[in-house]
């Protein structure tokens, strides 16, 4: 018993001693790690051996490895996305009996190696018009084969309509309302990259393309629309407005094929084009006789019998969708009852010629003496009034730059010269009856010659100059003259009126001065520049009747007369602008409210603002005469002035003496002059 625990003690002993030592035979990490996409060779790891000990690999064919020697080889291209990591077992033998299993991990690396791929080349999606901004209509992801990588998205074809959800996320939201009239299909090009949009470059980056195209639906938002119409936009809405249809009939005149209507025919379309439902046609007012009967699928009117009443007949017809009943529009059809036509409008030519230069001008007739071209079409059932229809329009075929009024042809537009080949009409606005003719329209210019000159442009410069210069001149002459003869005639003037005056002093009664006298009436209209009439301008003397009466006033005014002819004697008649009659306007005020400083002149005031050091002595004589007053409680006379000395040149004295005191004639003294 005891034998035997020796014999195992020594076994295991053994055993143990041989592990230790294998143990130390080779070395390797437990965990190694290589990159996909190696090359076939690569090293992956080194196995660390003792001398002697060999290595091999136990598993060869599970693993895409080799071995030389101690170094452990990829055999073949590793990837990721196949197989993410191998484990290794590799022997070590030294001989005699020594031998040691090492295990090893190798792990596969992942590298982006792989592009995002959608999962369809082109998307088509249907989206309904007139959904609300931000909703969304689909989401395109792509995928990619290499673990946890995000991908970034970007629209490289963008569109005002759409806009990705974000950069991370490819749903793709509305940005503006579509509307189906505007746009019916709109196509987007959608990018997958596998790194970030904002990256350096750096990195390696692989990309994914996919073209979305999204077709708008029509939706059923919009009645019929009659044709023709003309289009409105009110408030972001079209609007499709149509003016009607008309047309004619003759008086007890039945016809059987569907009415010709203008413009026509009469038909409706869906305002949805997309949609495009049938439409079913009734006449809502105006046939309560039953005269008219409408196709409900067309919209051709016919007669159902004749009418024998001359007049307007008007119908409103009414155009539904079917099946959407609720969707319809109406029109207006308004229908002329006429006496039957039994002839045509017909043109007098079969060809007309004409001439003409510009715009606006009216064509001439070559054939008739550069007489206008006037066209002209007659109808026999108006022979009555001379075969003209005043329902007959006319019109250029082939060309808008023409227009007819009245029968004359007029160019509308400026064109180059050419010969035109048109055609006029001539239609019977009230039947549709027409007649056509040629037209051949010459467009010649009417340009000026301009004859040949010799001058250059600095020729004709240089003479404008010097005209300039001249035009100048004369008038720099022409003005001095004007102000020396308004000098000269002021100066006549001058001593005209000085003449005058001094005539009129030195001719008074008696031959003194004192027959001459002024008042203080004769100065009360300081504004009054005339000096005709029955009062004198200011400063203009004021001659008052003596105590002799009339006859001394009259012999007064001779005397004045009498100086105005000395005057006119010595300057000429033609410096005497007024006659003895006019003296009293001839006469120029001496007297002024200013005064007046300089040497020599001579002033007379009034009131109490005389100048103490003046020459002039001024008495206020009082005119107390009897005679003079109208009655003893009339009002006094007027103080005069009196002229104290009558050598004028020697210094005026003019003396005026109070009224009594308590007269009335201090009111008129106070009188502003």
């Amino acid at each position: 018993m005891e034998a035997s625990k020796n014999f195992f003690f020594s076994v295991l002993l053994l055993t143990s001693l041989t592990i230790t030592q294998a143990q130390e035979l080779c070395s390797a990490p437990e965990t190694v790690n290589v990159q996909e996409n190696n090359t076939v060779g690569h090293q992956v790891e080194t196995i660390a051996v003792l001398d002697g000990v060999v290595p091999s690999l136990k598993n060869a064919a599970d693993v895409p490895f080799i071995l030389e020697g101690n170094r452990l080889l990829a055999n073949a291209v590793l990837d990721y996305e196949t197989v993410k990591r191998y484990v290794v077992m590799v022997t070590c033998r030294r001989p005699p009996a020594q031998q040691y299993e090492l295990v090893m991990v190798v792990r596969v690396l992942n590298v982006n190696d792989n592009p995002p791929e959608f999962d369809m080349k082109t998307y088509q999606i249907p989206t309904e018009e007139l959904l609300a901004v931000g909703t969304a209509v689909g989401q395109f992801p792509a995928k990619d084969a290499d673990e946890g990588t995000t991908l970034y998205y970007t629209l490289t074809s963008p569109s005002d309509y759409f806009r990705l959800a974000s950069p991370e996320n490819p749903q793709l939201v509305i940005q503006n309302i579509l509307d189906y009239d505007k746009v019916q299909t709109v196509q987007m090009v959608l990018q997958a990259q596998d790194t970030p949009l904002s990256g350096s470059g750096a990195e390696v980056s692989f990309t994914a393309t996919a073209t979305i195209q999204v077709n708008v639906v029509d939706v059923d938002n919009r009645p019929p629309w009659f044709q023709p119409c003309n289009k409105h936009v009110v408030a972001g809405v079209i609007i499709c407005h149509n003016t009607g249809y008309t047309g004619s009939v003759d008086l007890n005149q039945m016809q059987a094929e569907p009415l010709t209507l203008k413009p026509g025919p009469l038909h409706a379309i869906d305002g949805d084009a997309g949609i495009n439902e049938a439409m079913v046609y009734s006449f809502l007012s105006g046939n309560e006789d039953g005269l008219f009967d409408i196709n409900p699928n067309t919209g051709d009117v016919t007669m159902l019998r004749a009418i024998d009443v001359l007049g307007t007949i008007s119908l409103t017809v009414l155009a539904a969708q079917t099946p959407s009943s609720s969707q319809f529009a109406t029109t207006s059809l308004t229908l002329s009852v006429q006496v039957k036509s039994l002839h045509k409008p017909k043109l007098q030519r079969a060809e007309y010629q004409g001439v003409i230069s510009s715009a606006g001008a009216m064509a001439t007739d070559p054939t008739n003496k550069d007489e206008p071209l006037q066209i002209v079409a007659l109808d026999e059932d108006y022979a009555s009034v001379g075969g003209i229809n005043p329902h007959i329009v006319y019109r250029v075929i082939g060309s808008d730059d023409f227009s007819i009024i009245n029968g004359y042809l007029f160019m509308t537009k400026d064109r180059p010269e050419d010969t035109l080949s048109l055609q006029v009409e001539a239609e019977d606005a009230s039947n549709g009856e027409n007649s056509i003719a040629s037209l051949s329209v010459q467009v010649k210019s009417e340009k000026v010659p301009i004859p040949p000159s010799g001058f250059e442009p600095g020729d004709m410069a240089a003479l404008g100059a010097t005209l300039g210069v001249l035009l100048f001149a004369c008038v720099v002459i022409i003005g001095v003259l004007v102000c020396r003869l308004q000098k000269g005639k002021a100066d006549w003037r001058k001593i005209h009126e000085a003449s005058v005056f001094r005539s009129s002093l030195g001719q008074g009664f008696g031959g003194e001065k004192q027959g001459v006298q002024y008042t203080n009436e004769a100065f009360q209209h300081d504004d009054d520049s005339d000096g005709g009439g029955g009062g004198a301008g200011f400063g203009a003397p004021y001659v008052t009747a003596s105590e002799e009466g009339p006859a001394a006033a009259a012999a007064n005014n001779s005397a004045i007369e009498s100086g105005v002819r000395a005057l006119g004697t010595l300057l000429g008649d033609d410096n005497v602008s007024q006659t003895s009659s006019d003296k009293e306007r001839e006469v120029k005020p001496i007297l002024t409210k200013e005064r007046r400083q300089e040497e020599g002149y001579k002033a007379v005031w009034f009131k109490e603002d005389i100048d103490p050091d003046a020459k002039e002595e001024v008495v206020i004589i009082p005119d107390s005469r009897e005679d003079d007053s109208e009655d003893d409680n009339g009002p006094a006379k007027a103080p005069k002035v009196g002229f104290a000395d009558t050598d004028l040149d020697s210094g005026l004295g003019v003396k005026m003496e109070d009224p009594e005191e308590g007269s009335e004639g201090d009111d008129v003294l106070n009188v502003d002059l």
